[in-house]
């Protein structure tokens, strides 16, 4: 007699048949976002949702006021200059001398429709600077949409796990890749997605030296910009600041997403920084795809207005109002989203109290900080086979083998949409799913 389940395995079994998605514990984040979406609908039962790195909290209030006031001026009706409004890229600047500890002109700051956009546009000029180089080097684990974005693109690229080669043992890595002379950029996020590693100063020193020392661009990924907790970066101008490549190289674009941090994810509005250096530089071979051969003339006249022609105008004041608030002293970038580590803190205690272990547990010789990710497996299961299993269980996830990662046992945990009232339940069914694994 097969043991009951939250939600009965036929039922699931029926939904998974029916949605075309031959290995449910490989299927991309949406994928499973919907098929999550279809077996709450069809049973009735309301899921945990860890499978969505979207916000799980109010959008900043100085951001909506800002973009209301903005409408009712009629910014509707205007097209937003392509590059970014003044307001915003002024504050940009500014947000990146007062936390990031870096200069960078207004000029070099751009607005983008989410970091996803950014990423792609990104993608479309640094990898195409120069001809004898063929793509992107992923620091893996990582968000997989980047790698599809390269397949779009036609580029290739390469990646790694480096959870294993961590601190000075990490130059030789990335050098083992440069040195084929093929890499034209290097991607990482830095908290990481999903592992929520976070990167040295040491380690990002390396990164940066061999950027330069192999003419690579760094593309690092700040979508979740101050949420290393361990660190108070809140206080504009005064240390600690965020940890950055962009203080060892000058090869290097930011992009800085503003649907984490500030809570702003519908809005589809995203940061670009692109040091001044590397905007001012010009490559010839840019000229085989653009109008221009400067980099930065590029990005915003090739890349940006062939993908979108410009951001969404109310949004850009939006965000131009929340960092000008975080610039002038007046609103905290951590307090609102501290939540999140602190969801993260029980329910990491509630699935290793029921037999599920953390698999990127620690960060160096520290334990992994608390977080908006963090990552479990389970004796005995794959992470494919672990996904399907969970979904029995009214529980939703993603597997890190779509995240290139080389641990095949583990899953990726999103902290963001899970509520604290849903903690009694997440125990239940943990309870279950072991009495059920014994």
């Amino acid at each position: 007699m097969s043991k009951q389940t939250p939600i009965p395995r036929e039922k699931v079994d029926s939904i998974i048949f029916r949605s075309g998605i031959d290995d449910v514990g490989r299927a991309r984040i949406r994928e499973l976002n919907k098929l999550v979406n279809d077996i709450q609908d069809a049973s009735g039962v309301k899921f945990i949702r860890m499978e969505m790195g979207v916000p799980g909290l109010e959008p900043v209030s100085v951001a909506v006021e800002a973009e209301i006031n903005a409408l009712k001026r009629g910014v509707a009706s205007k097209y937003a200059d392509i590059e970014g409004i003044p307001e915003l890229k002024k504050e940009i600047s500014r947000f990146c001398k007062l936390f990031l500890d870096i200069d960078v002109s207004p000029k070099s700051c751009l607005a983008t429709v989410g970091s996803m956009q950014g990423s792609m546009a990104a993608f479309m000029v640094a990898n195409r600077n120069d001809r004898a180089k063929e793509g992107t080097l992923f620091i893996d684990p990582g968000f997989p949409v980047h790698k599809q974005q390269c397949k779009v693109l036609g580029h290739d690229f390469r990646s790694f796990d480096v959870y294993n080669w961590r601190g000075k043992k990490l130059k030789e890595k990335i050098e083992s890749y440069l040195q084929t002379g093929k890499v034209s950029s290097i991607l990482y996020s830095n908290p990481n997605n999903p592992s929520w590693i976070c990167f040295t100063e040491e380690e990002l020193e390396i990164i940066g030296e061999l950027a330069t020392k192999y003419d690579a661009t760094v593309i690092e990924d700040l979508a979740y910009v101050g949420m290393d907790f361990r660190k108070n970066i809140s206080v504009p101008g005064k240390p600690p600041f965020q940890p950055t490549v962009a203080r060892y190289t000058k090869n290097y674009i930011i992009l800085i997403s503003c649907s984490k941090t500030f809570s702003y994810a519908g809005q589809r509005i995203a940061m670009m920084v692109i040091s001044d250096d590397l905007f001012n530089r010009k490559y010839p071979d840019l000229l085989r795809y653009y109008a221009s051969d400067m980099f930065g003339y590029a990005m915003i006249f090739g890349a940006i207005y062939c993908l979108s022609a410009g951001a969404g105008h109310s949004a850009q004041f939006g965000i131009a109002a929340i960092l000008g608030a975080a610039n002038d002293g007046k609103f905290n970038i951590q307090d609102e989203v501290r939540e999140y580590g602190e969801r993260a803190k029980i329910m990491k205690q509630l699935f290793t109290k029921y037999g599920f272990y953390i698999v990127y547990d620690r960060d160096i010789d520290v334990p992994i900080a608390d977080g908006f990710y963090f990552t479990i497996g389970y004796p005995g299961f794959t992470g494919p086979e672990l996904i399907k299993e969970l979904l029995y269980y009214g529980i939703g996830a993603i597997s890190l083998d779509v995240t290139g990662s080389e641990r095949k046992d583990g899953l990726r945990a999103c902290v963001s949409q899970v509520s604290r009232d849903q903690f009694p339940v997440l125990e239940d069914r943990l309870k279950l799913f072991r009495e059920h694994h014994q």
